[in-house]
C-alpha cells in the first residue's frame, strides 16, 4: 500500500470518527468525563472555521495533523465499546447518505470565544 493510500485512508478514518463522537454524545451510555471530552471534541471537530487559521505557516495545520486526531483518539478510547459500535455504525450511514460530515453551530461558538478570549487579554496585558 502506498502511502498516499495509507494517508487517505487515515483520514477518511478520523473523519469517520469525528461523526461517530457527534452521534456518541448523544448516547445516555457514555460516563460525564468521556461526554464532555466527545462533546468538546465534536464542537471543534466540525466548526467550519479553525482555532489556528491554516494560512498561519506550521502552526496553522499542527491542529489539523496533532491536535484533533489525538483528541478524537482520546475520546474514542474513553466510549464504552458498545455505544462506540453503535455510533460507528450510525456515523457510517449517516457519511453514506448525506456524503459529508456535519458542522456544528457549537464549534463556531467555542473557537470564536477562544479568540475573544485571547484577544481580551492581549488587550488587557498591551493596555
Amino acid at each position: 500500500m502506498a502511502l498516499s493510500d495509507t494517508l487517505r485512508s487515515w483520514a477518511r478514518r478520523i473523519k469517520r470518527d469525528g461523526v461517530t463522537l457527534w452521534f456518541a454524545c448523544k448516547n445516555p451510555g457514555i460516563p460525564l468525563l468521556p461526554k464532555l471530552l466527545c462533546m468538546f471534541v465534536v464542537a471543534y471537530a466540525l466548526s467550519p472555521i479553525d482555532l489556528v487559521p491554516d494560512f498561519i505557516p506550521v502552526l496553522g495545520y499542527v491542529d489539523d495533523v496533532l491536535l484533533l486526531p489525538g483528541l478524537i483518539w482520546l475520546a474514542v478510547r474513553l466510549i464504552p465499546n458498545s455505544v462506540l459500535v453503535a455510533s460507528r455504525a450510525q456515523a457510517d450511514a449517516w457519511l453514506e447518505e448525506k456524503r459529508k460530515k456535519p458542522t456544528s453551530r457549537w464549534g463556531v461558538a467555542l473557537v470564536l470565544s477562544v479568540w475573544l478570549a485571547i484577544a481580551y487579554g492581549a488587550w488587557l496585558t498591551l493596555r
